[in-house]
């Protein structure tokens, strides 16, 4: 027998169902016991009949009967009534309580089909609607709003792809335009000399250099956001911050910058290789986003429960509402696109791992201009 791709279980009753056969259960024990209950004392209250003369007979029901088995008549025919008259009114109350719990569970349960109905016409078009319910703030409406705040959720976090998408294929489309129009140019010059071609090799190896770097810097941040570490152990951000400013001294010096370090050993715990490029990505923007002659100050420190890195530069001012918008992909101080000597997305790797490792990360504009940016990791013990 051919079956379609997707299967189905069977998931029994639903809720509304479920609930009404255990209400109307309840509701037929209870019944049910009354009624028992009753049987039992009208025929033992109707049994205890005074004692008459021996001889006597009474008639019940049309029957004549004898004293001395008065007693025993009197309770079967009570029990017979009782039985009789409740039965009944025991199928009525077993019936009106199946469709009492049936509209009553209806209506409780309605504002979930309002949910179930949300949840089914959303898509990635339209992550704005929301249930938006009313009415007593019980469970059901407090479920209403955890989901509205997930679609919240939801939609910045679909909102940030999109930005994200649109600004690497931007960036990744800058290089690779290079790079066609170089090779046209030259191609359709027929008199194009060693001089040219190598010129040309110049600007396309720049041009690949920079793809290459975005990609790698795209790759790391996919490798980064929202997953958990695979090494954890103890390493000296004094040190890694040691080898981070070797690889950024020559422009250093070519820049005239001066660095001032401070601060004892301090352990974090976390992946080594991962806070290598959290403290070379703070040095890198520190060091290209500054200007020619400033100051680049890095500061560590620890607690007990905390180990500090700080690193603060000069530069030009930036205004305090634009300091968040920093750690968001391909974004710099001032304006939305990165600059040629980056991939824009130094921050955005420095928070990604941060929250990776458990770890706050913060930024402040300083009042003369510049920034510094405070990252604080899990000590080790």
């Amino acid at each position: 027998m051919c079956t379609s791709g997707r299967s189905f279980s069977r998931r029994g009753p639903g809720l509304r169902l479920r609930l009404t056969l255990l209400s109307t259960g309840l509701v037929a024990v209870v019944s049910g016991l009354l009624l028992w209950l009753g049987w039992v004392l009208v025929g033992n209250v109707v049994a205890a009949v005074p004692q008459l003369p021996d001889g006597t007979v009474v008639r019940v029901h049309g029957v004549d009967v004898p004293a001395p088995l008065l007693g025993e008549a009197l309770r079967d025919s009570a029990r017979q009534q009782v039985l009789l008259i409740g039965g009944g009114a025991f199928v009525a109350v077993v019936l009106a309580a199946a469709l009492l719990a049936w509209t009553v569970t209806g209506r409780v349960l309605r504002p979930l089909h309002e949910v179930t109905a949300t949840a089914r016409r959303l898509s990635a078009e339209s992550l704005d609607e929301r249930i938006a319910l009313s009415g007593p703030r019980d469970e059901v409406a407090r479920l209403a709003d955890t989901f509205d705040e997930m679609l919240d959720r939801l939609q910045a976090a679909f909102d940030s792809q999109r930005r994200f998408v649109a600004n690497a294929s931007h960036e990744l489309r800058t290089p690779l335009s290079v790079i066609r129009t170089e090779l046209e140019v030259t191609l359709s010059d027929p008199d194009a000399d060693e001089a040219e071609l190598r010129r040309m090799a110049e600007v396309v190896r720049e041009a690949t250099a920079r793809a290459e770097r975005l990609v790698e810097a795209l790759l790391l941040l996919a490798r980064t956001e929202g997953v958990e570490l695979a090494v954890r152990e103890p390493v000296d951000l004094a040190e890694v911050v040691g080898r981070a400013r070797r690889a950024v001294e020559p422009e250093v010096r070519q820049r005239g910058l001066r660095v001032e370090c401070s601060g004892e050993p301090a352990f974090a715990v976390g992946d080594p290789a991962l806070l290598e490029r959290v403290a070379g990505n703070l040095l890198e923007n520190a060091v290209r986003h500054n200007a020619d002659g400033g100051w680049v100050r890095i500061s560590i420190g620890s607690d007990p429960r905390w180990t500090t890195l700080r690193v603060a530069s000069s530069g030009p001012r930036i205004p305090p509402e634009q300091v968040e918008s920093l750690f968001e992909p391909f974004r710099r101080a001032g304006v939305e696109r990165t600059a040629r000597s980056g991939a824009g997305l130094g921050l955005s790797i420095v928070q990604a791992a941060t929250k990776a490792h458990h770890g706050r990360v913060s930024a402040e504009a300083l009042p003369t201009g510049g920034l510094a940016v405070t990252i604080q990791l899990p000590a080790a013990p």
